[in-house]
């Protein structure tokens, strides 16, 4: 029966029996590399749903990514390598050894000088002994637009930046005009080479202004399919279809789109 209320402990021990004989086909087969793909889906959904300020859904789907944290926990705790609690531990100890402005002797009057300890902490623990050493430690799981995003970052901490916005607006119209050259070109290589160039110079401009890339170009992603759901609905009220119509035609309902 369906109990009002659950624990982390439940939790844990449903996970076992889905994972234990006689338990679920699919559960059971599952390993580390076969979860990647929901860890991220279920990480993604969780932020789409804080992006939609609702609680209730945020709720639901921050469980589907504690699911996600339990499942690599039970594979690893029968590989015998690592299991709930060392999870939990290490993230403890980890909270605690970063935070020496809290739990130790170090002060941080502004959330600045919290991240300025943080990294400092973070570099003692994983032996970070240069600068490309922690370039190297940003994930290069992450998508590549906050890759760039984080590895800039840590260059401009020891002055590697531009002086300010203007001279990143530069380096985005240089790149820009090399992409064209490439281009025109038709080298296909050589495309790509600058294509990652400009892109990379338009994550530097974005630092200036502190927008996340990825944040903006996924709303961006879904301006466009709101705008074009427009246009598609506006052509079935006059009884066409897209197929049938021009860009032209196209394009005055995509204007429509913006003003509604």
């Amino acid at each position: 029966m369906i109990k009002e209320k659950y624990t982390f402990e439940d939790l844990v021990k449903i996970m076992k029996t889905l994972r234990g004989e006689g338990g679920c086909p699919w559960d059971r087969v599952q390993t580390h590399e076969t979860l990647k793909k929901y860890l991220l889906e279920e990480t993604y959904e969780a932020i789409e749903e804080i992006d939609n300020k609702d609680s209730e859904k945020l709720c639901e789907e921050l469980g589907d990514v504690l699911l996600q944290v339990v499942f690599h926990g039970q594979i690893g705790e029968e590989e015998g390598t690592f299991d709930v609690d060392d999870i939990i531990t290490g993230i403890c100890k980890k909270m605690i050894s970063r935070h020496t402005h809290v739990f130790g002797e170090d002060t941080a009057a502004t959330p600045e000088d919290v991240l300025v300890n943080w990294e400092k902490q973070k570099r003692k623990e994983k032996s970070i002994e240069s600068h490309t050493d922690a370039l190297k430690s940003v994930s290069v799981a992450l998508p590549a637009l906050m890759r760039s995003y984080k590895v800039q970052d840590k260059a401009a901490k020891v002055g590697f930046d531009f002086p300010d916005i203007n001279e990143a607006f530069m380096k985005v119209e240089e790149e820009m005009a090399e992409f064209r050259e490439a281009c025109d070109e038709d080298d296909q290589e050589h495309i790509e080479e600058e294509l990652g160039d400009l892109l990379f110079s338009i994550v530097n401009a974005s630092r200036f202004v502190k927008v996340q890339p990825e944040l903006a170009l996924g709303r961006t992603i879904d301006k466009f399919i709101n705008r074009f759901s427009y246009i598609e609905k506006a052509a079935l009220e006059k009884g066409r279809i897209l197929e049938g119509m021009s860009l032209e035609e196209m394009d005055m309902l995509w204007k429509e789109a913006k003003k509604v």
